[in-house]
């Protein structure tokens, strides 16, 4: 096996098999067709066997607080996957249900099991609950980051300068082109049907219980046969899903503005960040792959692009993997309860400060403050799916400000940011969410209702951003958005 013994997790061990069909790859975190290394073992393991791959995909309608915005993003980057896995001769299956019981309708046949990494609760009982009922070996890969969770540490790290270094000692190994394995038994085809497939359509259940991957070809009508949330629309005509659009984005990004990443990633009026996080949230490209082609195109432009590189190294691998740390060793990292005791003390202490104005929820998500700066940063999160990051950081600690407790402002956060951000509901989401109350940071200077906790305000804002064009900015996306413009 080739790749790095290190990204491999054993569920069920033991021989593949005998007489399968095929050896199966449950796919549920990395949905993309290359550079996948959960692939990768499925083709070599399939290679060695003499077997042909079969990709599953377990669509269910009521993944935690997904909606539309989510199902319509993730499903134009599965019909994207799904044509290019069926040209490199691996067959795939789109199935609606449980998706570790779809997984395990499809493992009877299958000489191994294999499947790609899971961080966040729901998805690691998943993988173990598929373990139990498949009836073969089941490895997990850990697919979606750098350096592996495992791997970097193996607990809960105070902060980016711990984890840092461990990090930095072992990135070498991890960084390397990935092997995007050759399939040497072609899947047979369609018109081949399986016991697998028989034995789901042999359920009595109504018409739409089922989805065939022939359904990823229509998407409209896909979509329109989900019973998911429609109270929050699609972003298609701004952001559309799917590895070949993450491919020319970040290209675009590379070959434009990489060059002024440093100096305007905290300037939310210009577009140069790499726009790579909603991708990243559904498995449509590889963290590995942006780093690889970044370096690319540093040693093709030379040093005046080394302290781009540098920062955005850092928030791709240091930050990035600091908040999947968070999520994989803390049981709780969606509760308030999992702050730093520094911060939920501080907070604690100053619980019953003044709070003017306080707003309700409703109010919130309209965009009904007094403070047009977040009013415009809520606007972009409410019809774009997506805010600067330098803004989500300024809106959520105006939340805490505006609710009549800490615990209150962060239920409010993280509803907002399930609900609206594309790239809301994964570990470095959930992160994010949990730092602008005190995670990952220090304490500060005492103010009233934040304590020790980091404050941000409408005057730094002013004086360190153009928020004239930000507010023009947002304006323009929205127009855009409507079809005005």
């Amino acid at each position: 096996m080739r790749v790095h013994p290190d990204r491999i997790v054993t569920h069920a061990d033991g021989p593949p098999r005998r007489d399968a069909r095929y050896v199966l790859y449950w796919m549920q975190a990395a949905q993309r067709p290359s550079d996948n290394p959960a692939l990768d073992c499925a083709v070599e393991w399939a290679n060695d066997l003499g077997l042909p791959v079969l990709v599953v995909f377990g669509l269910m309608a009521d993944y935690p607080g997904a909606n539309i915005r989510h199902y319509r993003f993730m499903l134009e980057g599965l019909a994207q996957t799904a044509a290019r896995l069926t040209e490199k001769g691996l067959g795939f299956r789109l199935r609606r249900g449980s998706p570790p019981e779809v997984a395990a309708a499809y493992a009877g046949e299958a000489a191994i099991a294999v499947t790609d990494g899971a961080y966040l609760r729901h998805t690691r009982e998943w993988r173990a609950r598929f373990a139990m009922d498949a009836g073969c070996p089941v490895y997990e890969v850990d697919s979606e980051l750098v350096v592996p969770v495992r791997r970097a540490s193996d607990k809960r790290e105070f902060a980016a300068r711990t984890i840092r270094p461990k990090l930095h000692r072992t990135v070498d190994e991890f960084l390397t082109e990935p092997l995007n394995v050759r399939v040497a038994v072609r899947w047979p085809g369609d018109g081949v049907r399986l016991q697998a497939d028989t034995g789901l359509e042999r359920r009595e259940a109504p018409p739409d219980a089922f989805h065939t991957e022939s359904d990823l070809q229509d998407l409209d009508r896909l979509v329109e046969t989900l019973p998911v949330d429609r109270t929050v629309h699609a972003v298609t005509r701004l952001y559309p899903g799917g590895p070949d659009h993450a491919r020319s984005r970040f290209e675009a990004f590379l070959d434009d503005r990489l060059v002024y990443y440093s100096d305007n990633r905290n300037q939310p009026h210009t577009d140069d960040s790499s726009g790579m996080s909603m991708h990243l949230q559904f498995g449509q490209v590889s963290a590995v792959r942006l780093i690889l082609e970044a370096k690319k195109h540093l040693d093709s432009y030379g040093p005046e692009v080394r302290e781009q590189y540098e920062d955005f190294f850092e928030e791709l691998l240091v930050r990035r993997e600091l908040a999947y740390n968070y999520c994989f060793y803390e049981p709780e990292y969606d509760s308030y309860a999992a702050l730093p005791d520094w911060a939920r003390q501080t907070l604690s202490a100053h619980a019953h400060d003044e709070r003017t104005p306080l707003y309700s929820l409703e109010e919130l998500e309209a965009s009904k403050t007094d403070d047009e700066y977040w009013n415009a940063a809520n606007t972009e999160m409410r019809e774009t799916g997506y805010m600067h990051n330098y803004m989500r950081m300024y809106w959520g600690k105006q939340v805490i400000r505006w609710s009549p407790t800490p615990e209150e402002a962060f239920r409010r956060v993280l509803y907002m940011n399930n609900r609206y951000f594309l790239d809301g509901r994964n570990p470095a989401s959930y992160a994010n969410c949990a730092w602008i109350f005190g995670l990952h940071d220090r304490p500060w200077t005492e103010r009233d209702i934040f304590g020790k906790v980091r404050i941000m305000v409408p005057a730094g804002l002013k004086r360190k951003c153009d928020m004239a064009a930000y507010r023009e900015k947002v304006d323009r996306l929205v127009r855009f958005m409507n079809g005005s413009v």
